[in-house]
């Protein structure tokens, strides 16, 4: 095993150089965070979505040398999981992506003109025109606007069913969660769920609209969850399947 850093035993990993380390398992060098959380009560090891990085987060007080022997005993589950991952794809012409769960192969024409989704005999393609260095930010930029257009909908329609406002929608490029409902009832979400089928996209915007009742995952909240979108559970179990290829995909 090689680490990307060189520490003494006595380093704790809430020293601000142990946050942004490397880590080399199967064959990647992977950016490497840790962090200390008060409530923490073991160490837990996290990869990031599309193998970007690891994350190990610890009680406070834990040394970097134990931080490295717990990569160590992991290092087989790691090998395991990173061999079934593969390398961060990036949006590009010929790249293939999923809009609304239909893969659209990205067609880049000169001039300008509106991004748009075609379907015909041909196919599905994602038309984007331009000059090609903007090609992925267009992309991100047509998710964006159908996103605000389908999931504000499905916002008003789900609200009304239970008679709640919520107070702003946001749309963000979030690589922890799918989206959240605040305490103020600002709702957000991540663009990329347009990626996901259709069935997908009203089952998140259910959930983020059942927390405007229910802040929590309890019992009700869960069955007012299935009430807005009966599909709960295998939606559900699609995006924990799935989710991470989306959030994988690279826009830069």
């Amino acid at each position: 095993m090689v680490f990307g850093f060189m520490r003494k035993p006595a380093a704790r990993a809430d020293d601000p150089a142990a946050r942004h380390l490397t880590h080399e398992v199967a064959g990647r060098s992977l950016p490497l965070r840790v962090s200390e959380h008060p409530r923490a009560k073991r160490l837990t090891l996290r990869i990031k979505p599309g193998a970007q990085g690891l994350s190990v987060t610890t009680p406070v007080g834990i040394s970097m040398l134990e931080v490295e022997r717990f990569l160590h005993r992991n290092r087989a589950w790691l090998e395991d999981k990173l061999d079934g991952m593969p390398d961060q794809p990036q949006v590009r012409p010929g790249v293939k992506i999923p809009i609304r769960g239909v893969n659209h192969e990205i067609v880049h024409e000169a001039g300008r003109g509106l991004t748009r989704a075609v379907r015909d005999v041909d196919g599905a393609r994602l038309i984007v025109r331009g000059e090609r260095e903007h090609l992925p930010r267009r992309v991100a930029d047509y998710l964006k606007k159908e996103a605000k257009a389908e999931i504000g909908a499905l916002v008003e329609k789900h609200t009304a069913t239970i008679g709640r406002r919520a107070k702003t929608i946001r749309y963000k490029d979030t690589v922890s969660r799918w989206g959240s409902c605040s305490s103020e009832g600002n709702l957000s979400f991540s663009w990329r769920i347009m990626m996901a089928p259709r069935p997908v996209i009203d089952y998140l915007v259910a959930h983020e609209v059942a927390h405007l009742k229910h802040m929590n995952h309890g019992p009700k909240f869960w069955a007012l969850c299935e009430e807005l979108c009966p599909d709960t559970k295998r939606c559900k179990a699609w995006l924990k399947k799935n989710g991470g290829a989306l959030q994988a995909i690279g826009f830069e």
